[in-house]
């Protein structure tokens, strides 16, 4: 499991791990070894911490008390439950997601979803979080104006995953890029512009605080960006059926798009640069069609 993977890097950040399910102790304890888990699996068997956090699923007990299944309670089955409908299997089971807390339990933070089989990998949640992560596959490059390091927070997705491609841009000495909001007054936003994919979903860029410029000879005040900072962007990789057989004929999944910006100092706006980045992930097929593939 990632989260056991990057459990070092969490406790070093002084993040401490449990999960919480409504399996049985001896469930739990029998996954435990046989995965190797070394934190906390707890064992909320009624689900009355579930319940209590407001994330209990109720829409499969809807689904089986209901002798008439409507048209709106089965696309809710199909999207927080199953395709293949409810199951007494499922009753009782959370929403998948993660609570983060601080020293005096208050949640400060949490990733759900909007379809069960969609899930946030360990280290996108940590990088939203601002948790340094180890770069893995990093493409490295460098301009007259800036040095950049790209990397995905996962070098292998499958059917659902929630991962971020990261860019960390550093502007040269006394140049600033342009942040958002500088497009209004005419100046070009640095953008990370990924070519669309139909095995992906992408969400909007996630930007950082920028800083205030002031540029004397016109006395403007425009949001830049003349430090270090990261650029997210979140894909989601396709959770249908379709999506599915045609990544179990794949064996990776090739991303491109560009860095584009425009660089300016005290004297000099530069012209627009484009920055071709690609990354080539590994396609990791669900079990049950890794067991059908065999």
């Amino acid at each position: 499991m990632e989260l056991q993977e990057r459990l070092p890097e969490l406790e070093a950040a002084g993040i401490g791990i449990a999960a919480i399910s409504y399996d049985s102790e001896a469930v739990l304890t029998d996954f435990a070894n046989r995965r190797g888990i070394s934190f906390p699996l707890l064992s909320d068997d009624d689900s009355s911490v579930i319940e209590s956090y407001g994330i209990l699923n109720t829409v499969a007990q809807e689904a089986l008390s209901s002798d008439e299944p409507d048209a709106e309670l089965q696309a809710e089955v199909a999207r927080y439950v199953s395709v293949f409908g409810s199951s007494p299997l499922i009753v009782g089971t959370p929403y998948p997601g993660t609570f983060m807390l601080d020293r005096q339990a208050r949640v400060t933070s949490r990733f759900f979803e909007e379809f069960y089989r969609e899930r946030n990998t360990t280290s996108n949640v940590m990088l939203k979080m601002g948790i340094g992560l180890s770069p893995i596959e990093a493409v490295e490059g460098s301009t007259a104006h800036l040095n950049f390091t790209a990397y995905p927070s996962n070098s292998t997705v499958t059917v659902g995953t929630r991962f971020s491609l990261a860019l960390e841009v550093e502007p040269g000495p006394d140049m600033h890029v342009y942040a958002p909001g500088a497009d209004d007054m005419g100046y070009r936003v640095i953008g990370f512009n990924l070519a669309p994919t139909p095995l992906a979903r992408l969400e909007p860029v996630q930007y950082p605080e920028s800083e205030i410029y002031h540029f004397v000879p016109l006395d403007e005040y425009v949001p830049v960006y003349q430090q270090k900072f990261t650029l997210l962007q979140e894909v989601v990789m396709d959770a249908s059926e379709e999506a599915e057989a045609t990544m179990g004929e794949l064996d990776a999944l090739t991303l491109s798009g560009t860095l584009e910006y425009q660089a300016c100092d005290d004297a000099i706006c530069f012209l627009p640069v484009s920055v071709p980045i690609s990354f080539t992930l590994d396609l990791e097929l669900p079990d049950r069609q890794r067991a059908a593939r065999q």
